[in-house]
């Protein structure tokens, strides 16, 4: 008796960028219709062209999101960027109760690979890292980080490494958080190795934000005070935030040049000492 072969998997080393829905229950218990048809608009307007832009594909729709593939971190990176940025930007207006944002989770992984679906830890934990992830964000494996490093011009916020549901072994995750067009600081200034001035509060998630230590700053309610700074869990270079200027990030746009000086004011003041 001839003994059967078994069939051949089929397996690729794929970035898998998993995405859903913040709220998606609540926002279709408010209103199934309008939902529906934002949602659709804004997967035709926004997500399947930059993906499609930067070599992905969708592999399926889950209903409350999507799950795709690329052959690059790099570009998977720059896709969920360029979606989040759009989706920012179209839905800016809506109220805030009503306003859909996507999570982003994205990961490297060998899977498994079906005529209309993937498999496998790669897929699981790039949907998992989603779930970490802030409404509008984006977080990423240390695997897809590693890849991405210095070539995609955002700063990523150093997590640590998380315990995720049904993972068996922890992942150390990064996090960050788009910003759009009118309002984002340029790559050079972005650089770990340098003292910062920043005009963003949480925009780079996952940093503690803190009234600097000895600083005569009132902090408010909100969380910012008249001078705040952002410290690393890695390092001890700071971040110098004018609340002034934070406080006008939504939705008026920056005026850069007046929060370099007035974070400079502070810094004579004798706040970073």
């Amino acid at each position: 008796m001839v003994q059967e072969r078994p069939v051949r998997v089929e397996r690729r080393l794929s970035a898998i960028l998993a995405a859903d829905v913040a709220g998606y229950s609540r926002l279709m218990h408010n209103d199934e219709e309008a939902t529906h048809a934002k949602l659709s608009a804004l997967l035709t307007e926004a997500v399947q062209p930059a993906i499609a832009e930067h070599g992905g594909h969708i592999v399926k729709n889950t209903g409350d999101g999507f799950l795709a593939e690329f052959p690059s971190a790099v570009e998977a990176v720059r896709a969920a960027m360029q979606f989040q940025t759009s989706i920012h930007e179209l839905t800016i207006g809506d109220v805030e109760d009503r306003r859909i944002a996507f999570r982003v989770g994205i990961n490297i992984g060998d899977v498994i690979v079906e005529p209309h679906d993937i498999f496998g830890d790669g897929v699981n934990i790039a949907a998992r890292l989603e779930g970490v992830a802030e409404p509008g964000g984006i977080c990423i494996s240390s695997s897809a980080y590693d890849q991405v490093q210095g070539k995609v011009g955002v700063e990523f916020g150093d997590l640590g490494e998380q315990n995720l549901k049904n993972i068996a072994r922890p992942v150390r995750v990064y996090r960050m958080r788009p910003c759009n067009a009118a309002t984002r600081p340029q790559a050079s200034l972005l650089h770990r190795d340098t003292p910062q001035i920043g005009w963003f509060p949480n925009m780079f998630g996952g940093f503690p934000i803190r009234p600097v230590a000895g600083a005569s700053c009132a902090a408010r309610s909100d969380g910012s005070s008249d001078c705040l700074a952002v410290s690393s869990e890695r390092r001890r270079s700071l971040l110098v935030y004018a609340s002034r200027r934070a406080a006008a990030v939504e939705p008026s746009p920056v005026d850069c040049r007046a929060a370099i000086h007035e974070s400079k004011q502070c810094i004579r003041a004798g706040i970073l000492c």
